[in-house]
């Protein structure tokens, strides 16, 4: 086999691992509306789909990211999608609410053990920092393409009338199939990861680092921020399906397919403001992406009170089912600009302790803004949860002030030591 094919064979076996667990993470906004239906829970038990996928991310990652290294990148992919294609294959075959709390708590940890293992075998792959950067976006962007793809893919399999139906489960067989190729491709590849063996750390050193890092301030202020925008990108893109479908009167196919404009906004968002950064500040774009956020909302739900009838297809769809999911646009910018704040501000060996603390507050707020839409959700109905996002937002603009004058005092305070 010669080196150019081994790597593009890895290459390809990188993004069709990433994007599975694309298509797995991001479904459980539409799974949740499915479980509804088909197994007859409520809004509430249905939340802790995202408290089942999240929480093993955040275990998998402290506990599992110190013995990578030792481990394998290549055979830790291959383990991640191995325990995925057996919980895919359970759904169908022992269909029930526990079956898929079981396939969620697997997708997290397959996650943890695929996102660590991509970035250090993209480390492995790449000789200089333009390529890495580049092979590192090429693989994010199919990530969003994966996210994309999961609406239309699940929607494939749902009845085109809304109601109990299981055959939306027949979906996982061809995840199943997904995950035993890239397996096979792993499986046929080689990867020297000598030097990801060299450079291991005990899994105490981890935690002594993550430790320290928790106490500066703009930590502080990052923290808040994250945790504050995935609470509000969660309630949308977990519960966009189901308002589709209750508040909007959409069939459950057409929920998640226009649902699925949200993903796309946010991938053609993050594009965008890669330009705009070049004519603006990042604290003046992400305030205007967050006011506009609060107009776009306070502007759309009432569209959303005026919908009537029953439509069939995309032409009949009510207006308010595309443009709410056009906050995607002014959201995308968020999370990858505040990440490049804060890890701009901070020394390089400490950067792989910052990407476990990220983890741990972008599942808490990814999981506690799903189940606070749900409990309103089920409550008061889905304008009212959508309404509650204004709240968190109001908070982000402080958090924002917060993280620039943070972000501003440390870095000045390491450019002294820089001369």
């Amino acid at each position: 086999m010669s080196n150019n094919f081994n790597r593009y064979r890895l290459i390809g076996a990188l993004a069709l691992s990433f994007m599975i667990f694309a298509i797995l993470l991001n479904s459980v906004g539409t799974v949740i509306l499915q479980v509804i239906h088909t197994f007859a829970v409520d809004k509430p038990q249905a939340s802790l789909l995202e408290l089942f996928k999240d929480l093993p991310i955040v275990i998998a990652s402290f506990a599992l990211a110190s013995f990578l290294p030792i481990l394998g990148y290549r055979r830790s992919m291959i383990i991640a999608l191995g325990i995925v294609a057996v919980a895919c294959t359970l759904m169908p075959l022992f269909a029930s609410f526990h079956t898929t709390e079981l396939l969620f708590v697997c997708v997290g940890i397959g996650f943890a053990l695929t996102k660590v293992s991509v970035y250090g075998s993209i480390g492995l792959l790449t000789a200089t920092k333009t390529e890495h950067n580049r092979l590192t976006n090429t693989i994010e962007g199919l990530f969003m393409v994966g996210v994309v793809i999961s609406g239309w893919l699940f929607s494939a399999f749902i009845p085109a009338r809304s109601g109990p139906s299981a055959a939306w489960l027949h979906v996982y067989w061809v995840l199943v199939g997904a995950c035993l190729l890239a397996m096979l491709l792993l499986a046929g590849a080689r990867l020297d990861e000598s030097q990801a063996r060299d450079s291991a750390r005990p899994f105490r050193q981890s935690l002594a680092e993550i430790r320290r890092l928790s106490l500066r301030p703009a930590v502080y202020a990052f923290l808040a921020s994250i945790f504050l925008y995935v609470l509000i990108e969660q309630s949308f893109g977990t519960w966009l399906p189901t308002f589709n479908n209750e508040v909007l009167r959409l069939p459950d196919a057409l929920a998640v397919q226009m649902a699925s404009i949200l993903a796309a906004s946010i991938a053609v968002g993050r594009i965008v403001a890669g330009q705009l950064l070049r004519r603006m500040s990042w604290y003046v774009l992400l305030n205007i992406c967050v006011l506009g956020m609060g107009l776009l909302i306070m502007l759309t739900l009432p569209l959303a009170r005026q919908a009537t009838g029953t439509p069939h297809d995309w032409a009949q769809a009510p207006t308010a089912a595309y443009l709410i999911p056009l906050i995607g646009l002014l959201m995308a910018p968020i999370y990858p600009v505040i990440n490049s704040v804060i890890l701009s501000a901070l020394p390089k060996p400490a950067h792989a302790a910052m990407t476990g603390l990220i983890l741990v507050f972008s599942a808490l707020g990814g999981t506690l803004g799903s189940r606070i839409t749900a409990i309103i959700f089920a409550s008061y109905g889905g304008i009212r949860a959508f309404y509650f996002s204004l709240l968190p937002m109001a908070l982000l603009l402080v958090t924002l002030f917060l993280l620039k004058s943070a972000a501003a005092r440390a870095a000045a305070a390491r450019e002294p030591a820089g001369h």
